[in-house]
């Protein structure tokens, strides 16, 4: 594999607000405000994440207010009924949690977000124990790297392997995130495999290619 992809514990927050199991409605919410976040890993023991709380799961309560019959609601919605009618975290929150590990790379973190339809993910260790929280903009981050940071990986772990000099000659410029290779190859055969390389390479938006066959300067430009 080339280049070290950035993991989880570059860009997360490793001081967290959470609750118990036991804390009470108003609690959680005082403390979404206090910490401006949509939603609090609830915990028990040492620190084991058991669930999440997030404004979804509060809303219910909202709901059941505009409309008290709740053999209606029963009917149509019956977990938001149960979480309508709780009063601690233990009732409210999603469990079992959609967790994520510290040394997890940002695209699994960014799947899992995906497929959960969450916005933040608890950062456990191997035992399930607290260690920070990653949100959907703590991902994005990587996209706010230098662009001469970026060309230096793609130059030293991707170009330096697939084409070597003296048989090859590769200019690489980042501008924007968008990474550009120009120069000869000997191997054009190379080029889809650095076009998915490149854009493995955290922080690159995309590539662009201008390269032409070092033998019998056959044009290789494009974007595969």
């Amino acid at each position: 594999m080339y280049g070290t992809p950035h993991i989880v514990s570059d860009v997360m927050t490793h001081t967290v607000a959470a609750v118990g199991r036991r804390a009470p409605f108003k609690e959680i919410v005082q403390m979404m405000q206090d910490w401006r976040v949509s939603a609090l890993p609830v915990i028990e023991g040492e620190g084991r994440v058991v669930g999440v709380v997030s404004e979804a799961d509060l809303l219910p309560k909202e709901e059941l207010r505009d409309n008290p019959d709740a053999h209606y609601l029963q009917l149509r919605q019956p977990v938001d009924v149960a979480k309508a009618g709780a009063a601690t975290a233990a009732g409210l929150m999603s469990s079992p949690a959609l967790t994520v590990r510290a040394n997890a790379t940002l695209a699994e973190a960014a799947r899992i977000m995906a497929r959960g339809g969450v916005k933040r993910l608890p950062v456990v260790d191997e035992i399930g124990l607290l260690e920070g929280v990653v949100s959907r903009a703590d991902l994005l981050k990587v996209f706010l790297r230098d662009d001469e940071d970026i060309a230096e990986e793609v130059r030293r772990e991707i170009v330096s392997h697939l084409f070597p000099p003296p048989a090859s000659a590769i200019q690489v410029e980042v501008h924007d995130g968008v990474a550009t290779l120009t120069g000869r190859v000997r191997d054009t055969a190379l080029v889809p495999v650095a076009a998915r390389l490149v854009r493995s390479v955290e922080g690159v938006v995309d590539v662009q290619f201008d390269l032409t066959h070092n033998d019998h300067g056959v044009s290789g430009a494009g974007r595969p």
